[in-house]
């Protein structure tokens, strides 16, 4: 599967295309150096994965997330990308907004060879590469006070908003379709137009939704 690489560091790009290309399934299809190019590259080349560093050009905590809206930008061009967002620090504003952003996956850069190589692949299978500890943390960032909920849940049936508490409660499929004597299919179906309702690619970000409607009441 292709790779695409997003560091600002060139020492670093190629520390992670040595270390991928030695996998078999693995290829880096392309790199780049900063947003502008990764932007104008990544699409010519259809990677699976695009591993992005979430701070370009700067080296202190205080940097912006320019990586994360290169996710934002990719995954409004490629929605099939899967994004594993790759940093030096461990920060609950960016991971709020690689979430947001559609993000498979946050890691940080202190991962050592193969547990890097495991989340590609990880992402790259559809599934989510998130610290749980840390997503928990965002999860409570949600629970402050605020008038209502998103105004794209008035958009939800009764069963699809039933589903979205289940998806924030952590169930799969399967799990959903035992509990509401659903076929695993019509809960996929049902899954995607939630997804396509409330304006978000991924199951992460449903899951956010559906955590900020239970702690606000919404879902009543």
């Amino acid at each position: 599967m292709g790779v695409f690489l997003l560091d600002d560091h060139e020492v670093v790009r190629r520390g992670l295309r040595d270390l991928l290309d030695a996998e078999p399934d693995l290829r880096v299809v392309g790199e780049a150096a900063n947003a502008r190019e990764a932007i104008a590259r990544a699409p010519a080349v259809r990677p699976h994965v695009a591993v992005l560093d979430v701070r370009l050009g700067s080296s202190g905590e205080g940097g912006d997330h320019e990586g994360i809206e290169v996710c934002r930008e990719l995954r409004a061009r490629l929605p099939g990308l899967a994004c594993l967002m790759l940093t030096s620090f461990d920060d609950d504003e960016a991971l709020f907004d690689a979430i947001m952003a559609g993000a498979a996956g946050y890691v940080l850069k202190q991962i050592n060879g193969s547990d890097l190589v495991s989340a590609v692949r990880t992402v790259a299978g559809g599934r989510s590469m998130l610290d749980p500890g840390a997503t928990a943390r965002v999860m409570a960032r949600l629970r402050g006070p605020e008038p209502s909920g998103p105004p794209e849940l008035e958009r939800l049936s009764p069963r699809e908003r039933e589903i979205l508490e289940l998806i924030g409660d952590g169930l799969t499929n399967r799990q959903i379709a035992e509990r509401l004597f659903l076929a695993e299919k019509t809960v996929k179906n049902r899954i995607s137009s939630i997804l396509s309702k409330l304006g978000v690619g991924r199951r992460i970000q449903a899951a956010v939704i559906a955590e900020r409607m239970k702690e606000r009441g919404t879902g009543q």
